[in-house]
């Protein structure tokens, strides 16, 4: 990680600490709409491993074409308490709110979740459950797969949404390809037979 990033990352998390006093649930953590939907493990072509530092990603992009079904295998080697989560940017500042209310509530607590607590009423019958097809919340050393279909082009992100960490830099673009990456290299230098020559 580099200076400038740890920097930031230092300075995010002392200001998320004053920052615990807001926040509010918005209801459920089901933020998938418009950027894809829960992934066939037959239908996957490939697997990204993704590793999750404090506070950064590696890789901190990825490529997938339209239709794509990804299996990312997250693995959480940092010493703190991280997401991931596939989402538009409007949808990780809601979903920021709800993990906000995890951080007050005692269920994320530095370096590790209180697995009890995620079972909590949250009224109008939300938990802090965390089980959301597009995300996983992981402690320090665990790892586990998300299994996941990117619909059409759109403002996709991967982003760890524990107070703080966005903003330290937390976050990676998701870029979409044409959809024939490696045929359409090939085809843009090919020139049609000319059979009247």
């Amino acid at each position: 990680m580099t200076s400038s990033k740890f920097v930031v990352a230092a300075l995010a998390m002392s200001i998320s600490a004053t920052a615990l006093g807001a926040g509010a649930h918005g209801g459920g953590h089901g933020h998938g709409a418009n950027n894809g939907e829960p992934g066939k493990a037959s239908d996957v072509s490939r697997s990204i491993t993704v590793e999750m530092y404090d506070n950064y990603y590696e890789p901190e992009e990825i490529e997938v074409t339209p239709g794509e079904t990804v299996r990312f295998v997250v693995e959480n080697k940092g010493k703190l308490v991280h997401e991931f989560n596939i989402g538009t940017p409007a949808m990780h500042e809601a979903h920021q709110k709800e993990m906000m209310m995890m951080v007050e509530h005692g269920i994320i607590q530095g370096g590790k979740l209180n697995h009890e607590m995620m079972e909590m009423d949250m009224g109008n019958g939300q938990s802090m459950k965390h089980d959301d097809p597009n995300s996983v919340l992981l402690e320090p050393g665990k790892s586990q797969e998300v299994v996941w279909k990117f619909s059409e082009k759109g403002d996709i992100e991967f982003a760890c949404n524990v107070p703080g960490h966005y903003q330290a830099g937390m976050y990676g673009e998701v870029n979409f390809n044409q959809g024939d990456s490696g045929v359409r290299s090939l085809a843009g230098e090919l020139k049609p037979l000319n059979t009247t020559q």
